[in-house]
């Protein structure tokens, strides 16, 4: 069995300001094309179809046609919802829809309910698991607590109770959207948790002959049967180095896996300069970047008079400019979002706490109640969050 392997659209999402609107246009056209040039017998979405739980009209317009064209083409697809989207306003209409050969899984409930295909060697069961907000979905899956780990264990336990019911030899495949442990990480993926505690281990996906996997932009291979395919687009400047792709999965009958990338449209090139402004302005070694997307990082020990307009004049696609003073203290030169950028909000708590309080450390109750705060605030703001989909 064929499948076409994809995830992290952020339809609606823009960089640095600049609309991606035709870009996404673009890559969903080459999705199409794809799967009808390979002749594959699904397509997976891997979650964040959307960037935001109420996406603009010009992002479901794109989403209504990819779904337009991919049923025209009889080609099945299972979506999940990601932590960017609302499952609910994701979901609406699913049952519906599936009569199409759309599958929308956004229902933790459904979770062990799997889309059924079939090829000339036997069943192959797609199950869909939307993300899984921990203070949300405990209760259905019957935890009194736990996190990350626990949530996504107790829906693995559920796929395999079902697939062990299932008739001898057939192939299982899981659709996730979650952080595991070993995956690498970029600066435009929202943190899905408190304190660090987002990532899963590989071993909870134990069982399954595939795991397409979403949430971490950056195509990766964790093993032969555990994958991010990645954002079709870059979404941040830490992404430059990125070779956006999808993965073409080939399912043997016995369940091995071969897998080859296919490499997506860019719609500009990234290109992250760094040096004195007059370097940037007159060394011919930046040329190659006069129509790339810019980011500048400028070494002057001063600050120098009208940079972006400066820089604009000969990289006119510049959007982001920062400043890394040589010899000086960069504390004194970075935003506050900047120095604490990569860090979980406990890392940024505990930062604080002994900034203003030098010399003495958290004691064991003070870690405690810092711990249940953020758990208590986290679990206010998805709740919130989810009243507001309704």
């Amino acid at each position: 069995m064929r499948l076409l392997h994809t995830s992290d659209w952020h339809l609606g999402r823009s960089f640095h300001r600049e609309s991606l609107h035709e870009a996404q246009r673009a890559f969903l056209d080459h999705l199409v094309a794809t799967a009808v040039a390979e002749r594959v017998d699904a397509v997976l979405v891997a979650g964040d179809v959307y960037d935001r739980a109420i996406p603009g009209l010009e992002a479901v317009a794109l989403f209504d046609d990819v779904l337009w064209r991919l049923s025209q083409h009889g080609v099945p697809t299972v979506f999940i919802s990601g932590n960017h989207d609302s499952a609910r306003r994701l979901g609406t209409a699913s049952r519906l829809i599936e009569r199409s050969g759309i599958h929308l899984r956004t229902d933790p409930g459904a979770l062990a309910e799997p889309v059924l295909l079939a090829d000339e060697h036997g069943p192959v069961a797609v199950y869909g698991l939307p993300y899984l907000e921990p203070a949300l979905v405990r209760e259905r899956l019957g935890l009194a607590k736990g996190g990350h780990e626990q949530v996504l264990s107790a829906a693995m336990d559920a796929v395999r109770a079902d697939l062990a019911a299932r008739p001898a030899g057939t192939r299982a495949v899981v659709l996730a959207h979650a952080f595991v442990t070993g995956g690498a990480p970029s600066d435009s993926e929202r943190d899905i948790a408190v304190g660090g505690v987002e990532s899963v281990p590989a071993a909870v996906f134990d069982g399954v002959h595939y795991a397409a996997l979403g949430h971490l932009h950056g195509c990766q291979t964790l093993a032969p049967h555990l994958r991010y395919s990645g954002s079709p687009l870059a979404y941040s400047f830490s992404e430059t180095a990125h070779e956006k792709s999808m993965w073409l999965v080939d399912l043997a009958a016995d369940g091995t896996v071969a897998a080859r990338r296919v490499p997506c449209p860019v719609p500009r090139r990234l290109a992250q300069l760094k040096g004195p402004l007059d370097d940037l302005l007159s060394a011919e070694e930046h040329e190659w970047a006069r129509e790339c997307w810019v980011q500048a990082k400028l070494t002057d020990p001063v600050r120098p008079a009208d940079p972006m307009e400066r820089l604009r004049g000969r990289f006119p696609h510049t959007l982001q400019l920062l400043f890394e003073p040589e010899g000086g203290e960069q504390g004194t030169t970075t935003t506050y979002a900047q120095r604490v950028r990569g860090r979980s909000d406990q890392e940024v708590v505990e930062g604080f706490v002994a900034h203003v309080r030098p010399g003495r450390e958290l004691d064991g109750s003070e870690h405690a109640w810092l711990l249940e705060g953020l758990e208590s605030v986290r679990r206010e703001t998805a709740g919130r969050a989810e009243e507001n989909t309704r």
